[in-house]
């Protein structure tokens, strides 16, 4: 169990002119070594607030809701590795870290080892939770077609109510007021009472794109910090399943083309490790990136 005592001071939301972006982040503060926590694809910032508050007693915690994401605008392009590294860089600028140690969730990985090869010389170690491992040539689709159909957006359909009763099931092990409002900084409420994913599909669209045509095996080659692969384990009703063999088969990859990675399997549990198994995240982050 997550310590509630730990959960009680909340980020500071903040904003930023960041070239055409005008972006929101949360910082955790601390006086620790810098991080930047980058979140997955139609996820937020907040993805980090059950893991953050477990690590800003030894590190300064940041996290932007990238382009495209949460309150962030709705750039109409730049969902390329190309400018998405950028966005990171500028948003180091504004907030006065010439270097720091970044963490990326499932897509937000993909994000933050691209950063790490573009920008070596701003990055201490880069921590890939559940991502940074996905994309066309490393996996087992044969097509983009293929590739494009198992990534298409999630179905986020129904009420505000609809929603939440039927995530409350899917996340039973790990639902809480706290994941209640983190799931609802993704989502907005259309004209006729609709929820629907913040990121536009033709955004998700430009991302799988450049998922598909630049995937890691790229870009890993390129990354000289240590680099740390944090993969979430499968549930019992998954193991042995073609998904988990798959997923087996992208880690291994993805880890023989990092110079200086390692491997971590946090067994049992879901892709939103944050969620699921926090305290678990927390200690390997804690055991890899030097607390000053």
């Amino acid at each position: 169990m997550v310590d509630s005592g730990s959960m009680s001071k909340g980020p500071v939301e903040c904003w930023a002119d960041i070239g055409e972006l005008r972006l929101r982040y949360l910082d955790w503060g601390g006086d620790g070594p810098p991080v930047v926590a980058l979140h997955g694809l139609a996820s937020s910032a907040n993805w980090y607030d059950i893991v953050a508050p477990l690590l800003r007693d030894q590190y300064h915690i940041v996290a932007p809701d990238q382009r495209g994401h949460g309150q962030t605008t709705q750039a109409p392009t730049g969902y390329d590795w190309e400018t998405l590294s950028a966005d990171v860089a500028m948003f180091m600028d504004h907030v006065g870290m010439d270097k720091a140690s970044v963490l990326g969730h499932s897509w937000g990985g993909n994000v933050a080892t691209n950063f790490a090869a573009r920008h070596s010389e701003r990055v201490n170690r880069v921590v890939m939770i559940d991502g940074g491992f996905l994309g066309g040539q490393n996996s087992r689709d044969t097509n983009w077609e293929e590739f494009s159909q198992r990534v298409r957006p999630r179905d986020v359909s129904g009420t505000r109510v609809e929603f939440l009763d039927r995530l409350r099931v899917q996340l039973a092990d790990c639902w809480s007021d706290t994941l209640e409002y983190i799931v609802q900084t993704m989502v907005y409420e259309d004209n006729e009472g609709q929820i629907r994913d913040i990121l536009h599909p033709d955004h998700h669209a430009q991302v799988i794109r450049a998922m598909w045509d630049q995937p890691p095996s790229m870009v890993l080659p390129d990354i000289s910090c240590p680099a740390m692969i944090v993969a979430a384990g499968p549930r019992p009703e998954r193991a042995g399943s073609d998904f988990s063999i798959r997923r087996e088969e992208m880690v291994a990859a993805a880890s023989k083309d990092l110079k200086d990675g390692q491997v971590h399997w946090i067994p049992n549990t879901i892709h939103d490790i944050g969620y699921h198994k926090p305290v678990e995240l927390a200690d390997l982050i804690k055991s890899f990136i030097p607390q000053g």
